[in-house]
């Protein structure tokens, strides 16, 4: 017997098969006409962003669904994100949390996860409700999904935050205290690297007194330096005074630190302004590669690079690949864990030979903590080529590549004597 429809049915599957069938039409439009956007009415141009949004999200609850599937076949959490990572192009931090949010979703929050489906809720909102709810227990995890099926499609991710934190404190109050004993015990410092020399530093799941009373004293000396003469901005104050309180505790004095720069010597000498690389964030620019070369404090290496090809082939003074400084060649080669995709600095990995010969620098490579691990399992398999180049294969068969990044250019070639020209 044949499920019976309501005219509502009907007008909804009408309506979610007329959007398709407009955004399919856009997107063939875009391809063949970016100027058709141009000529769409504000209105339209609003509808046809809404759609997308709902499309994005069915298509994310449909990588969820992937992942979750392949979750249920593996152990090892921390691997298949490393596995995930590569096949997306993400990062492993990324990768977990999304796999975390599959799992949640898939077995203890249906109701979050049918209204992706529907692509009424978005991942970034529904990891607001797979956070909130990560410390109860399955029963009042399911009970929160139920309460606020209802409640959050047109909430936004603070409002979604709140509500799902009011949802399970009521349904679990006794075991609010343990979750804030939890959370705390997560506490963590993180540092996040952006673009152009700048990064974010934060604490995470510190109490909310003790982080209050810290921001107050910031906030005090900073105000107590906003003389008449003192150009910065109250933020710009409180952010200073804040670093300066951790590396040196006074507020005002900074401290030494230790840090991989890779600056060519024109830029150092001022003769051009090449972006410079800081090893674990990326290029810089040059006014903030020769502020740092230049500190009264700085220790500058002379690393030599083989002009054809931009790689590293000498640091130091008579110190060519010499057996007792493999590991410090290495990591200045490196500059970061030779897992493709993975940023961490080559100063905080272990360097580990693959060949043989533990002092051959060529089949020597950084690792982190993790991705050391990952490499001696037996479905991971690692290949070094003879140039240096690291072929990771997953257990699904995904390849990835990484090289030791060169640090200028790679020059081209001189042309042989006699050796024909193409071109004017």
């Amino acid at each position: 017997m044949s499920k019976s429809t309501t005219p509502a049915d009907h007008a909804d599957q009408t309506t979610k098969t007329t959007e398709t069938a407009d955004l399919a039409f856009l997107l063939r439009a875009m391809h063949a006409n970016l100027d058709l956007f141009n000529r769409l009415q504000t209105d339209q141009l609003m509808t046809a962003l809404k759609d997308a949004n709902r499309q994005i999200a069915r298509l994310q609850a449909l990588q969820l669904h992937c992942m979750a599937g392949i979750r249920r076949r593996r152990s090892d959490p921390h691997e298949l994100a490393c596995e995930f990572a590569l096949a997306l192009h993400i990062t492993d931090t990324r990768a977990g949390a999304m796999i975390t949010a599959a799992e949640a979703l898939a077995q203890r929050l249906p109701r979050i996860f049918r209204l992706m489906d529907q692509g009424k809720f978005d991942l970034y909102r529904a990891m607001k409700v797979t956070d909130g709810t990560s410390q109860l227990s399955d029963r009042h995890a399911r009970m929160v999904d139920y309460l606020l099926e209802h409640r959050l499609e047109d909430k936004n991710p603070t409002q979604v935050r709140k509500a799902t934190a009011y949802a399970a404190t009521k349904i679990d109050p006794d075991g609010a205290m343990n979750r804030l004993a939890q959370r705390k015990a997560e506490r963590r410092v993180i540092l996040q690297h952006q673009s152009e020399g700048i990064s974010r530093l934060s604490v995470d799941n510190t109490s909310t007194d003790k982080a209050t009373a810290a921001y107050l004293r910031v906030d005090k000396i900073a105000r107590s330096l906003k003389t008449g003469d003192e150009k910065r901005t109250l933020d710009q104050l409180r952010a200073d005074v804040a670093i300066d309180l951790l590396l040196s505790g006074k507020g005002g004095v900074p401290e030494q630190t230790e840090v991989y720069l890779y600056v060519d010597l024109q830029t150092y000498l001022g003769l051009n302004d090449n972006p410079a690389e800081l090893a674990g964030h990326g290029h810089i620019p040059a006014e903030l590669a020769r502020h740092i070369a230049t500190g009264p404090d700085t220790i500058v290496r002379r690393v030599i690079t083989d002009p054809l090809t931009g790689q590293v082939i000498e640091v130091g003074k008579f110190r060519y690949r010499p057996n007792i400084d493999v590991d410090e060649f290495v990591r200045i080669r490196d500059r970061e864990c030779r897992q493709p995709g993975c940023p961490r600095p080559a100063q905080s990995c272990l360097t580990e030979p693959t060949g043989p010969d533990s002092t051959d620098a060529d089949s020597t490579l950084s690792y982190c903590l993790r991705h050391r691990r990952l490499k001696n399992r037996a479905d991971w398999s690692y290949e070094v080529l003879q140039d240096g180049k690291l072929i990771v294969t997953t257990p699904t068969g995904e390849k990835a590549e990484s090289a030791p990044p060169p640090l200028h250019d790679p020059q081209p070639a001189a042309e042989e004597p006699g050796e024909e020209r193409l071109g004017a």
